[in-house]
């Protein structure tokens, strides 16, 4: 009897161990929504199963808010753990939170094969698409820009925009909405991008005035262009794909979108292994599905074409040139980055040095001082706005120069602490407001409670517009 029992007790004890070795396991962490970690992961899913007779298992890791705070996880999860943070993936969040950890020393290297990396540039106008050493790639490239609603636009007479300038108009009080940069990455490359576009000086007037405009900072990068859809705001700071969903599900005879000419550039979004990867095989595998034409054609099919998104279409574009050509008629964005001109050259070096500084210098002088900013621009306006002025109120603590240099020392907090208590001191200085009387305040509310009501009315615009009922 006992000889009978061993055998079978031993094949109880293999089953779920055998169970277990045929099955991997992939941890990510990523800033990309619902829908993108969803398509990769079932395609990537059942690629793999295909590749090795193995099955493997995704988990997304959600440490709250965007690239951001991301990004200061992974740092500080790595100072707490040098060799490894169980995490094997960072998937999304643009190109300079990836060249930051590559200089640190945070990802594992690895060299696509050589047949894909024939078909992928190393630049995209003068934007390196990946790293030299192989340490991440640019998994998509995304577009940076104004998203506008044309129907609020057409009820209340406000102009389409052409640049970033235009969103500092004092006729647009209230009209922008903005995410914060801190918390969002795509947030952040706007304001960069406006800087590198203007310079500093004249970068920081229209990031001042138009911040003053902005009705309310929210945390993420996908709100702002969700408020512009229901009317709350007319225009919103967007990257592109988030622009292009709201005119997907709104209609692109409300929704409009514009990159600015020659201020704006299309930049990649990457994908790293991250250093100690425990899972690295799965971890090669993924960056290498991402790469190929398998993934590539998840971000810019129409979903339900073959090889497509099945259920979320991402409305993306590729990085690899040949597919634009190939699959042009399925394609769910019309248009090819790579026939794109701008005469903007991005300095990729200097926006990674600095994006912290950036971040904290613009959370101070416009954000969190962001009530008194508007009530030292509606002063402004109704006493007369002067060139003078605006330079004044768009002064900052610091040069370009000594930006960069605050750079690599940032981290150091003491040294962070000091300047953000002196920033603080310096934008209360400059903006020089008191409590303005009650009968301001009231007005102040009215004023930005407006667009609520104006929200409404576009409801009913649309709905004149659209049912066959309301055109008798």
């Amino acid at each position: 009897m006992k000889h009978r029992i061993l055998p079978f007790f031993f094949i109880c004890i293999l089953i779920p161990v055998t169970i277990q070795a045929a099955t991997e396991r992939l941890v990510l962490i990523s800033p990309h929504p619902d829908g993108v970690q969803n398509e990769f992961e079932a395609a990537f899913k059942s690629h793999y199963s295909r590749l090795t007779g193995r099955e493997v298992v995704l988990e997304w890791l959600d440490v709250g808010g965007g690239t951001s705070s991301i990004l200061r996880y992974v740092k500080s999860e790595f100072r707490r753990a040098p060799g490894g943070i169980g995490i094997d993936v960072f998937f999304g969040g643009g190109m300079d939170p990836f060249m930051e950890i590559a200089e640190m020393g945070l990802c594992s290297a690895h060299r696509l094969p050589e047949a894909l990396l024939d078909r992928l540039p190393r630049k995209i106008g003068g934007v390196p698409l990946f790293d030299p050493d192989y340490r991440w790639y640019g998994a998509t490239l995304a577009g940076f820009g104004i998203v506008y609603n044309r129907a609020v636009l057409d009820l209340v007479d406000l102009p389409a925009p052409r640049t970033w300038a235009d969103l500092g108009d004092p006729e647009l009080f209230s009209w922008v909405g903005s995410g914060d940069p801190r918390s969002s990455g795509s947030v952040h490359m706007a304001y960069e991008l406006i800087l590198q576009a203007y310079g500093w000086e004249r970068g920081w007037e229209v990031i001042t005035t138009l911040g003053a405009n902005v009705r309310n900072f929210t945390s993420g990068g996908s709100q702002a262009p969700k408020d512009v859809a229901v009317g709350e705001v007319a225009y919103g700071l967007s990257i592109d794909f988030y622009a292009w969903a709201q005119a997907g599900q709104v209609g692109e005879d409300y929704i409009g979108f514009t990159m600015p000419d020659n201020l704006t550039i299309v930049n990649p979004d990457g994908v790293a292994i991250l250093k100690g990867a425990s899972n690295l095989r799965a971890a090669r595998s993924f960056v290498e599905f991402v790469m190929s034409d398998s993934g590539q054609k998840l971000w810019f099919l129409k979903k339900g074409v073959p090889g497509g998104p099945r259920e979320t279409a991402l409305n993306r574009f590729t990085v690899l040139p040949d597919l634009y050509r190939r699959y042009r008629d399925q394609a769910a964005v019309a248009l090819n980055p790579f026939e794109w001109k701008s005469d903007l050259v991005y300095d990729s070096e200097k926006a990674s040095n600095r994006w912290r500084v950036l971040n904290d210098l613009i959370g101070v002088m416009v954000i969190d001082s962001h009530q008194q900013l508007q009530t030292a621009w509606k002063t402004a306006i109704m006493e007369g706005i002067t060139p003078e002025r605006v330079r004044r109120l768009a002064k900052v603590p610091v040069s370009e120069e000594a930006c960069g240099r605050l750079g690599p020392r940032w981290r150091d907090a003491e040294l962070r602490n000091r300047n953000l208590a002196s920033w603080t001191e310096f934008a209360r200085n400059k903006y020089g407001v008191s409590e303005p009387p009650f009968r301001r305040r009231l007005l102040d509310r009215l004023t930005l409670l407006f667009p609520l009501g104006l929200a409404g009315a576009m409801v009913i615009y649309l709905a004149k517009t659209s049912l066959p009922s309301f055109r008798r």
